[in-house]
């Protein structure tokens, strides 16, 4: 009978935009010749894809046009609001009263307010009753669904205290984990800092196999190695193995003692003549570098 409901809705309401849309909202649940259907407000905001305060002036606006009936004394399914489109029950009742009357070759005398009487027994097949009378149980011994015929989820239990006793909810556990936070990485490898990490034998082997330690000497390896430290001093912790790879890394850039810097630029070595540019600078100290005797004259 929903049809017929919807057919009037379309054809004959002058309801426009979300007026309308509500309209043929409930028209669409009407289940007998009575045009009476439930619906909350959250359901039509749903099907309407509209906020509820637009939906609420939707259902005003239909209400004071008299398309649509609120029935007070009804009550539908968790307790939502009880509808009647009066005018499409009028159109409906008026179109069976004249297929009677063709059938019957004699009109009735059955006033049309009579015919269009509330008949709530027939109603209650369909989830609505009187207000004040409890919801009679289903017949199919299974909870009532929601509104858009999915199941009814059990609410979960909310948890309430600590899962694990013995472990507080916030904060560190003990005074030591911040530093052993700091100590140890992510994957489990120890970090340090440059001044905690010391030159491990296989660094070590390493100079003295790439003859950094015959170029530079060992008072030059150790002064090398505290010019690394001096530059290192600021940086974040790192691994050993990091550590390693970036003190041969400096090592093998570094230059003997006495040797002059070929890579000197002004303002970042000694102190240059005045007035010299960068590209005199440069050549100074690579006729300074020719002239160093190298023990073979």
């Amino acid at each position: 009978m929903s049809s017929a409901a919807r057919d009037w809705a379309w054809k004959h309401s002058s309801s426009r935009g979300t007026a309308r849309l509500v309209l043929l909202s409930i028209a669409d649940r009407v289940a007998d010749e009575q045009c009476i259907a439930w619906a909350s407000l959250a359901s039509l905001a749903e099907r309407t894809n509209a906020s509820r305060s637009t939906v609420r002036e939707a259902l005003d606006r239909l209400l004071a046009a008299g398309e649509l009936e609120q029935l007070n004394d009804l009550i539908g399914p968790r307790r939502s609001t009880v509808y009647r489109l009066p005018l499409a029950a009028r159109a409906v009742t008026e179109a069976a009263r004249q297929m009677e009357a063709d059938d019957a070759a004699a009109p009735t005398d059955e006033p049309a307010e009579a015919a269009m009487a509330l008949r709530v027994s027939a109603l209650r097949q369909c989830g609505i009753r009187p207000r004040g009378v409890p919801d009679s149980p289903p017949t199919s011994g299974k909870p009532a669904g929601p509104e858009s015929g999915t199941r009814r989820r059990k609410p979960v239990p909310r948890r309430t205290g600590n899962r694990h006793n013995g472990v507080p909810e916030t904060g560190t556990q003990n005074r030591s984990e911040p530093e052993l936070i700091r100590r140890y990485s992510s994957g489990g490898a120890a970090v340090t800092s440059a001044a905690e990490w010391q030159v491990d034998p296989a660094t070590h082997a390493w100079a003295r196999q790439q003859g950094h330690l015959d170029r530079l000497g060992e008072e030059g390896l150790q002064a090398a190695d505290a010019k690394w430290r001096a530059h290192r001093a600021h940086f974040k912790p790192r691994t050993a193995a990091a550590w390693a790879a970036d003190w041969r890394s400096w090592v093998a850039r570094e230059h003997a003692p006495g040797r002059p810097n070929l890579y000197a630029v002004l303002g970042k070595g000694p102190a240059q003549p005045g007035g010299m540019t960068r590209a005199e600078a440069h050549t100074a100290a690579l006729l300074a570098a020719l002239e160093e005797p190298t023990g073979t004259e």
